[in-house]
């Protein structure tokens, strides 16, 4: 695969974001974030798009890396430039279909936080995770802290942060975090598994979900909101969908709704 800025393709209702940078171990650069940015922007005007899948090209690597984050040459131009990755994790975690990360390497720094906003994980086994920031002399951007705490817990935040070591996906998959952790060559059929379970779910009921669950976990929920969404999920189409193919034991047909 020709390495350059990430690239989104769709098929069906499933559309797959790739970073290409594999011989620079997949780094972002400000090029990468402004086109991951127009992508986001794409992918929620595009309501075909039920299913997000990011992935990263790791060949020709020694050892695969998802991703190593921020590109540290823009910290030269610009010693703010790492806290303004903040906004394209926060758009990514945002975005209105559902993620999944096919984490099939290691990732480090900003990255990390990038995999904690995906709403599904599958990680290949025998990889690693590093978070150096405060090996940089940096202190992270809030929204960072706050989502490390809420996916990995206070005192596994403490050690990727305080002690800056790797940690193996082993010791994480504990924490819950993957939705799966498999070997290698069992990877890709468990990336497809999951995305197509995704895709059998309702769509909009789905995305709703997603949007109370993350401000739930950010502590910026509203309840008034969350009993609307779920009164008009109720009164709906996709709820008087699955009741009827229960009813007639069918697999519902939500696209065509």
């Amino acid at each position: 695969m020709t390495e350059g800025v990430p690239t989104l393709e769709s098929t069906g209702c499933v559309a797959t974001l790739t970073l290409r940078r594999a011989g620079q171990r997949n780094s972002l650069n400000d090029e990468d974030l402004q086109t991951l940015l127009d992508h986001f922007e794409t992918l929620n005007q595009n309501t075909a798009i039920d299913v997000v899948v990011l992935r990263a090209n790791t060949h020709g690597q020694p050892q695969p890396v998802f991703s190593s984050g921020y590109n540290v040459g823009g910290f030269e131009d610009d010693a703010l430039a790492p806290l303004r990755f903040e906004r394209i994790v926060q758009a990514f975690e945002a975005l209105r279909p559902i993620t999944v990360c096919a984490l099939n390497g290691s990732v480090y720094g900003g990255a990390t936080d990038l995999v904690l906003a995906s709403d599904l994980i599958v990680a290949q086994q025998g990889l690693h995770w590093r978070m150096p920031a405060l090996a940089l002399g940096l202190h992270y951007y809030p929204s960072g802290l706050q989502r490390y705490v809420s996916r990995l817990g206070l005192n596994l935040s403490k050690r990727a942060f305080l002690l800056g070591q790797p940690m193996t996906y082993d010791s994480l998959s504990e924490t819950g975090v993957f939705a799966a952790l498999v070997p290698a060559d069992q990877f890709e059929t468990s990336v497809q598994e999951v995305v197509k379970q995704l895709t059998h779910m309702a769509p909009h009921a789905s995305q709703d979900t997603k949007k109370s669950l993350n401000e739930i976990a950010a502590g910026q929920f509203d309840v008034a909101r969350l009993q609307a969404r779920s009164h008009t999920s109720a009164l709906g189409a996709e709820f008087a969908e699955g009741r009827q193919a229960f009813a007639q034991k069918r697999a519902p047909r939500f696209k065509d709704l």
